[in-house]
């Protein structure tokens, strides 16, 4: 098991010493600055080295959360860029093509209930689920 990435941006080579090309923080509002960290912790990883970092700009929802980053992961296989497959991912949803029942079924078995199910589908294709999620630095 590897260690710990500390993010200091007065280090700014922890990250790229460790060759990471994308960090996902799909948490509440990870892509929000402060006066210490103008793009939150997002711009602090970017900083630190990461090539390019995913992050929330509000608090989201779990379930939709679940389906975005099951779809982003799904699109980023067959991308050219990562900004592509989120776009791919957040449109999907949108149109509604892509639903937790969708996801269920590719799984093979996400464990959950009818209803749960009925109720999230019915609302996946609002901005709120899929829209607060950006990409911070190399879209490549």
């Amino acid at each position: 098991m590897g260690s710990p990435l500390p993010l200091d941006p007065n280090e700014p080579s922890q990250l790229s010493r460790a060759l990471v090309q994308l960090l996902v923080l799909s948490a509440c509002r990870t892509a929000l600055g402060n006066p210490k960290a103008e793009l939150g912790f997002a711009g602090l990883s970017v900083q630190s080295g990461a090539k390019a970092t995913i992050a929330s700009l509000w608090s989201v929802d779990d379930r939709g959360t679940l389906v975005l980053m099951s779809e982003f992961y799904r699109s980023l296989k067959t991308a050219d860029i990562k900004v592509s497959a989120l776009r791919q991912a957040q449109i999907a949803m949108l149109k509604g093509d892509v639903t937790l029942n969708t996801i269920i079924d590719r799984s093979g078995g996400l464990p959950s209930s009818k209803t749960l199910v009925e109720t999230v589908d019915r609302k996946l294709s609002h901005p709120y689920y899929w829209a607060a999620f950006t990409l911070i630095g190399n879209p490549w």
